[in-house]
Order: C-alpha cells, then structure tokens, then sequence
C-alpha cells in the first residue's frame, strides 16, 4: 500500500486536505440542518407539517448544491479555470455558514428565515463553484494512467470523508451544548482552514493543472468541439448511468432525513459510561458513514488492485449495480428497525449496521462514478460533464427529501421499505443490460 501512495501526485494530497476541510464544513451544516429547521424555524408548527416542510427545503438544498455544479464546470472550461473557481467558492462557503448562524440567534427570530435562505443560497453556489472542478483537476493530475487514477480517486474521497467524519461529532457536539449558530460558526471556520490550505499549496502542488479555462490550455484539441461516434456513445452510457445513480442517492441521501429522523425520535441513545447515563446526539450516527468509509476505502482499493493484477476486476457498471443491490439491503435492514420501533425506543445497532452496508454500496458507486467521467467524458468537455454527473445527484437529493417529507405520515417499516423494493428491482434492471454498455465502453 505504501508504494501505491508514493506513485500518487503531491497535487493529490494537498486537494484530499482542501477537500477534507470543504466537506467538513458542508457535512457538519448538513448533520443540523433537519433538525435545526423542524426544532427552530418550524418549531411553531405541527410535527407532521414541519417535517414536510423541513423535508422539501432539505430535498431542494441538498439537490441544488450538485445542480449547480453545472454552471461551474461550464463557468472554469470556457472562462476562469478551475483554479479560481475553487478560491471563489471557499470564499462563498464560509460567508454562507456565518450567514446561517446569524440566523439562529434569538434577537432576529422575526427575519431568521429570511436570513437562513440567504445563507442557505450562498451555500448552493459555493458548492457549484467547487464541487465539480475540484474533482476535475484530481482527474488532470494523471493524465492516461487509468488505474491510478481509480486509486486517486478513492484517496481523494477519503479525504472527503475524513472532514465528514468529524464534522457531525464537532459541529452537533457544539451544537447541543451551545445552540445551533454556534455548529454553523464552527463549520464557517472549516471552511476558512480549507482556503487558507489550498492558497497556500495551489501554485506548488498543482503547477499549471487547471490554472487557465479549458480553451486556453488546450488549443490543438478538438478545436470545433465536433464529438467522434465512439465519444458520443460514451456519453450516452454516463446518462445510462446517471439515471441509476438517480436512484442510489434518492435512497442514500435519507441519511442526512429520515434516517436522522430515525436516530433522534426512535433509537435509543442512552449509554452507560463511567457510572453515568449520557443520552448521545443523534448527529453522531451521520459520522458512522465516513468512519466506515475510512475503514473500507483502502481495504477496497487494495481489493479493486489485486483483481486487476489477476485480470478479474469487475466492470465499473458492475460495480454501480452491486451497489444498487446493497443500498436495497440496508433499507431492508431499516425497514425492519422500523418494524420495531413503533412499539418502543430500538437498538442503533440497526443503524450502525445499515450504515455499513450503506457505505459498501457507496464505495461501489461514488469514487467509480468520478472515475468514469474524468476517463469517458471529451477533454474539451471535463468539467462540463461533471456537472452533468452531478445533475443526477441534484435529481437524487430532491427526490429523498420530497419522500422524507411523508416520513410521520408512513408507517416506517414500509417507508424503508419502498426504497428497498426500488433499489433492488434497478439493480435487477442494470444488471440485465450490463453486457450491452459494457461494448461501448471498452478500453476505458
């Protein structure tokens, strides 16, 4: 393991430190932001409607920040470069976050949704200006080495979830202690460290790697933007894929909703510590993810190389519906927690052990996803069709917190239910046309 790591750019580990403060930031917003709509801006309203109304705006906060993604990746290809784009949006990021704790306190509670919106946009664009150009350049970094970049990949996303590991247990610890303006401020700085990292390593690590827009640096590449037969039927199987990732993250985004829901009115967070009961913050159980991720990422990239040595790795669009088919099994889990949970307070051992299989699946599907854009996608056309990737969590996310909204006005069960009977059922459906996609994808 240690050899592979030294085969990586030095560009890498300075983007896997910017990227762990980033996440970090959005990641301990995100553990609050349920709970800080339905006990604070909606706490005047009944329970039923503030979680319809909590779930709407979750649904369309966390669905825009990987719609705008579009916009950044077209803005850094034809007229900043990534680069910039980045700066601006870290920028952007910790302004959004003060705005939202300025939101929280009491002596404004007349404009604090007024406020909170405002914050809440700053945070949409801040996310479109990062997102998919921080990804972008990852890709840049190694050129054609394929199959370090696959590793890359999974490197820089753990540097995602290592800032997400901790941002749930800093920001909701806080958070519980102080209010929640106080997790908002704490997540602002986050993003403060993350800038001051990146301005400080961008001109040494990165050298000219996305420095300049797309049409600057790459003058002798497809000056006409004319797309070849073989690139367009590329294209055609990352829309292919796009939809099936629609409803991958339709079910794992319930992790920041209904799922959180879950942890804090139906389990059981009493703990018996040094001859003490401690009632722990629900937050806690959003950086179960990330810590299994950290976990499973290099067991699973070592995994993915040894199968490779052996000419036996499977095809990435295997790997999407293996991880289709785990998301459907730890619903399945959920739905039977929930089962449980209408009589009394249940175990987190059905949490913890759904968010394990959770994070399989998402090791299936995230970093191969961003893998497969930066190899399928027209180099002309990089950033442009990460935002299009990321469309397709904007889809994704809308649609988990719409369904999150009728989480009190289903039974449980089968409200985790469905989403299990979904996910296996385009399981099923991906892995029948797999054969047909993987043609046109060959020697990628």
């Amino acid at each position: 393991m240690k050899n592979l790591l030294k085969t990586q750019p030095k560009g890498l580990y300075l983007l896997f430190a910017v990227e762990m403060w980033e996440r970090f930031s959005y990641y301990g917003m995100r553990a609050l932001l349920i709970l800080y709509l339905i006990q604070y801006l909606f706490g005047n309203l009944s329970k039923e409607t503030a979680t319809q109304n909590a779930g709407c705006i979750y649904g369309w906060y966390t669905g825009l920040v990987y719609l705008t993604p579009l916009i950044g990746g077209y803005l850094a290809d034809r007229i900043f470069g990534q680069r910039k784009c980045i700066t601006a949006g870290m920028i952007i990021m910790s302004l959004g976050l003060f705005v939202l704790s300025i939101s929280g306190i009491n002596l404004l509670i007349e404009y604090s949704f007024g406020i909170f919106m405002v914050g809440l946009f700053l945070m949409i664009i801040a996310n479109g200006f990062i997102k998919s150009n921080i990804s972008t350049i990852v890709g840049l970094l190694y050129g054609d080495d394929k199959q370090n970049r696959d590793l890359g990949f999974t490197i820089f996303y753990m540097g995602i979830n290592l800032g997400s590991l901790f941002s749930p247990l800093i920001c909701g610890t806080i958070a519980s202690l102080y209010g929640f303006k106080y997790g908002f401020i704490t997540a602002g700085f986050g993003a403060l460290i993350g800038l001051l990292t990146y301005k400080l390593g961008e001109d040494k690590f990165l050298l000219d790697f996305g420095k300049y827009p797309h049409k600057q640096n790459n003058t002798n590449i497809s000056k006409n933007n004319i797309l070849t037969y073989d690139e367009k039927r590329r294209i055609l199987v990352l829309f292919i894929l796009m939809f099936f990732s629609i409803i991958f993250w339709l079910c794992y985004e319930q992790a920041g909703c209904s799922m959180a829901l879950f942890a804090e009115n139906e389990t059981n967070r009493i703990v018996y510590i040094f001859n003490t009961y401690i009632k722990i913050p629900s937050q806690y159980f959003q950086s179960l993810n990330p810590f299994f991720i950290l976990i499973l990422a290099p067991i699973v990239s070592c995994f993915w190389t040894y199968l490779n040595n052996k000419n036996k790795e499977p095809n990435s669009i295997v790997k999407f519906t293996w991880a289709l088919f785990l998301i459907g099994i730890s619903f399945l889990v959920m739905s039977i927690g929930g089962y449980y949970s209408h009589e009394h307070l249940v175990s987190p051992l059905w949490l913890i052990v759904a968010f394990f299989i959770a994070t399989v699946a998402e090791l299936c599907i995230s970093p191969i996803g961003l893998s497969l854009v930066t190899k399928l996608a027209p180099v002309n056309f990089a950033s442009l069709m990460m935002g299009c990737w990321f469309l397709s969590s904007f889809i994704g996310n809308l649609s988990a917190g719409t369904f999150a909204g009728y989480y009190e006005k289903i039974h449980h069960s089968l409200f985790f239910l469905f989403l299990a009977c979904v996910s296996l059922f385009f399981s099923c459906l991906l892995f029948f046309i797999t054969p047909f996609l993987k043609k046109w994808i060959r020697n990628c």
